[in-house]
Order: structure tokens, then sequence, then C-alpha cells
């Protein structure tokens, strides 16, 4: 079933997510490959480049296996390589795929559609409409494209794996997968892609310890429904010019913080990340050594020797983490197991 509409049983997706998740967490490694790959081709089909890619990207985390383990056929590789083709940008991952020659993709995916027509059933039914859909496409008829594609997926929805790669498989609808021309509800969107990590997670517990800091930014933000919006690391010319100014050395773990990215927006259960040039430091309660202020309001302090983190709770008054890094994977632990992990920021981003 196409997730995002309602189905028979007006379960707008649900048993669609269920099922995923349930393969995931009880099937063999091979059927869990085949449904993340599944479901990455989904959301890629539905413009939903940054949630499909955090499945991916979760995936191998928790996996360590190659990504052709996800792109077991020469459809599915065709797939792929129309819809990159189409947005212009290759995600990283994707450089483990062998590069395509999409002219003798097209045709062979011709003959794919020609073959498929022939079956029985609603798969021909599909693969017929995607080649009306490439077809009007070709012909420079884009409102008739898109209605050929609208229709697929009305009759996609009642399928429990409808066939995305034979959709995306068609150079010119490939163009409009990335358009939006099958856009979900991005409410789903997030929802999917996060019940499949969390089932990845409970199928393959992996040390948070294993992320690189790029990684745990971009699942934090992620997790907080606002993906891709990591401020611009600093440089070390920057953090030089802090510690000069504040007369400390910054420890190397909040070093790394602020070399992957400069500070970080708050969320309505974390403050505000300072960027390097708002660091700031006050003097401890003892009157013996100096904390850096590195959030706004002022309730994380930086103890420069250590690296530790003090947390100023109102009610749980102070707690100390490691470093920054694991405050941070505190932060990421909370959102993992909060089940409204989208939209936190408040309406004018204030903590």
């Amino acid at each position: 079933m196409i997730p995002g509409t309602t189905s028979p049983s007006g379960d707008g997706g649900e048993g669609f997510v269920e099922a995923a998740v349930r393969t995931v967490l009880t099937a063999a490694d091979d059927e869990v490959d085949v449904t993340v790959g599944q479901a990455a081709l989904l959301l890629a089909c539905a413009n939903a480049d940054s949630a499909s890619e955090h499945v991916v990207r979760q995936w191998r985390r928790a996996t360590g296996r190659p990504v052709t383990r996800l792109v077991p056929d020469a459809l599915t590789a065709r797939a792929w390589a129309m819809l990159f083709a189409a947005r212009g940008v290759t995600p990283d991952w994707a450089g483990e795929l062998p590069p395509l020659d999409l002219d003798a993709e097209e045709h062979a995916h011709r003959q794919h559609l020609a073959g498929v027509r022939r079956r029985p059933g609603v798969e021909a039914t599909l693969a017929e409409l995607a080649a009306q859909a490439e077809e009007r496409a070709e012909a420079g008829d884009v409102p008739g494209a898109r209605e050929a594609v609208a229709t697929w997926a009305r009759v996609a929805r009642d399928t429990p794996r409808p066939d995305m790669a034979t959709l995306a498989g068609c150079r010119r609808v490939a163009v409009l997968l990335t358009e939006g021309a099958l856009a979900l509800p991005e409410s789903w969107v997030h929802a999917y892609a996060d019940s499949l990590v969390a089932a990845l997670h409970t199928r393959y517990p992996v040390d948070a310890m294993g992320s690189s800091w790029p990684e745990l930014i971009d699942e934090i933000l992620h997790l907080r429904g606002m993906p891709d919006t990591a401020p611009p690391p600093a440089s070390n010319e920057a953090l030089a010019e802090a510690e000069r100014r504040l007369g400390v050395v910054l420890p190397d773990s909040y070093r790394r913080f602020l070399l992957t990215c400069d500070g970080l927006p708050a969320d309505v259960v974390f403050p505000r990340l300072l960027s390097v040039s708002e660091l700031t430091t006050r003097t401890t309660e003892d009157g013996v050594g100096v904390e850096v202020v590195i959030a706004e309001p002022s309730v994380l302090l930086l103890r420069p020797t250590s690296g530790e983190v003090l947390e100023h709770d109102p009610v749980f008054g102070v707690s100390v983490h490691r470093d920054i890094r694991a405050l941070l994977e505190y932060h990421r632990r909370l959102l993992e197991a909060s089940t409204g992990a989208v939209d936190h920021l408040d309406d004018t981003g204030a903590w």
C-alpha cells in the first residue's frame, strides 16, 4: 500500500509501517535488507531525500553490511541511477554502486515495461501506468504524466509492496518524482523513517560512540524534525581566537563539536548551544577556576580542564556529563524515546 492515502481499512498507512517494522525486527537478514532498501527507495521516490538517506545511514551503521545488499538487482540499481541523475546529486553511500550507462538503462527499462505489461494482475496495471507517465512526459505532456503517476499511486495503495523500481526506472518519470509528483505527508515520512530506524536499533544494538560527529548531529536534527539545519563548522582560526579571548584551552571533544557545527539550534527540551564567537567565561562557585558558558540560557557550563559539561536544571539540580559528546548522546536518546520527536522548536525558536 502506498502510505499517505486511505487504505480499505482506513488505517492511513499504519499497517504499512507496522509490517515493515515487524520484518526488520523478526525476519532473516536478507529480508531485512530488502525491506530497508524498498523503504529508502519509496522515500526517495516521494522526494523525501533526507529521510531516505537517514534510513540508509542508520542501516549501514547498525549492520555494517555493504550498500549493494539494498540494491539487489539491475532494476533497483536502474531506479536509483535515474533518481540520482534527475536530482543531480548522488549521496555518499551510493559510491559503492557501479556506474550505469543511462541511455542503455533507458532502453533496457522499455523492454522491462513491455514484459511486465503482459503479465496478469495489478503488476501489469502499474507497469502500464508507469509507461503512460513516461510516454506523456516524453511527449511534453507533463500534466498528463503527473496524472498518470497519481493514478499509479491510487492503484498501488492497495499493494503490500508496490513496485517502486519499475516506476522510478522510467527516466522522465524519475524527474517528476524529484519534483514531488508522488509527495507523501511529511508527518508520515518522519514516522515511517523513525520507526524503521528504531527497529534497526532494537534488532542491531550499536554503541552510540560508533557514530561520527557529523552523523551524531545529523541524527539529532533529524529526530527533531529539522534535517539539514546544522550551522556550518567553525574554523580553526576562530577556535584559536576564542581561546585567546577566553584565556582557556578548549577540550578536544568540544573542539571537535565546533569543527562539525558552530553551535546548535534550541529544542524545547534543550538550550541553544552557542557559536564559538559567543562563548564567555565565568568564575566557578569556589572562586578558584573558570567555566565556559556554552548555552543560552546559561544552563550548560564547560569545565575547560576536564572537558566535563555541567547541566543546571531547576528541578533536578546539577548533572555532570563526561563531555559535550556525552551530553549530546543523552539528548539523542531522549529524542529517540520520545513519541513526538518532530517539530520541537516553538514559534520563536527559543528554548
